[in-house]
């Protein structure tokens, strides 16, 4: 699907194809299984060579490339950030780390629950809900005026129960969508994951009456046995009430 994730494919093998894993005698099932998949993954190999936090980069580089809705000058908000991974391409992207010297610098905002080392043109809110009122007017007062782009990788852990994980990561994207009915600019961009299921379509509904265009997205750096994918809504248009 993606041109990137090709020349991703063929670097990282041709680099790591002969790296041999790591010894795991007295681990658990759960953990080898882990490890191998990490020590295997052409792009947990590559985000270490490329300096990103996390191979979940690959993902918004990939839909990026794809669908071009970042460009310097962007005021961006991340939501569910840590460890940084999306951060750190939206403050390159964006020119929030003002690395490049003619164009315009934009502004990159991160939060998250969890805490994450800062980053490079951002400004971060760790342990911080993004969910609660007070974190949300924390935000907004930082900024002039919109988000020009809103992300959203939050996710709950995993609780081996597909239908209740799908539900929470609905209800989380609800909630970014409120507040992107009062944060985000006309013709502004939404980018949310989902894990797929039976209130999928509830969601779209809402969204395409919220945005002129509205599409599924799975990278070929998602894990193709993840349920994740991404919602990307483009060109804003109206306030909802009901959400």
């Amino acid at each position: 699907m993606f041109k990137h994730a090709k020349n991703v494919r063929q670097l990282s093998y041709s680099i790591c194809c002969h790296q041999k894993l790591k010894n795991l005698k007295g681990k658990k099932k759960s953990s080898q299984e882990w490890l191998i998949r990490q020590n295997t993954d052409e792009y947990v190999k590559l985000a270490k060579i490329e300096n990103y936090r996390a191979r979940s980069a690959f993902k918004l580089i990939e839909m990026d490339d794809h669908y071009r809705f970042l460009r310097p000058g962007q005021t961006v908000l991340d939501c569910g950030a840590a460890p940084g991974a999306w951060s750190q391409v939206l403050a390159k992207r964006t020119n929030a780390n003002g690395e490049q010297v003619e164009k315009r610098v934009g502004k990159v905002m991160a939060v998250d629950l969890s805490p994450f080392h800062p980053i490079v043109g951002v400004t971060s809110f760790p342990l911080s809900d993004f969910t609660s009122p007070e974190t949300q007017k924390q935000i907004l007062e930082t900024i002039d005026s919109k988000f020009d782009v809103i992300v959203s990788d939050m996710a709950p852990k995993v609780s081996g129960m597909n239908s209740l994980d799908h539900e929470i990561i609905i209800d989380l994207c609800r909630k970014v969508v409120r507040f992107s009915e009062c944060a985000l600019k006309p013709n502004g961009t939404l980018l949310m994951k989902i894990f797929d299921g039976g209130l999928t379509k509830d969601l779209e509904k809402i969204l395409v009456n919220m945005f002129h265009k509205v599409k599924y997205v799975k990278p070929d750096s998602s894990r193709k046995n993840s349920a994740e994918i991404y919602f990307l809504c483009l060109k804003f248009k109206i306030k909802l009430s009901n959400t």
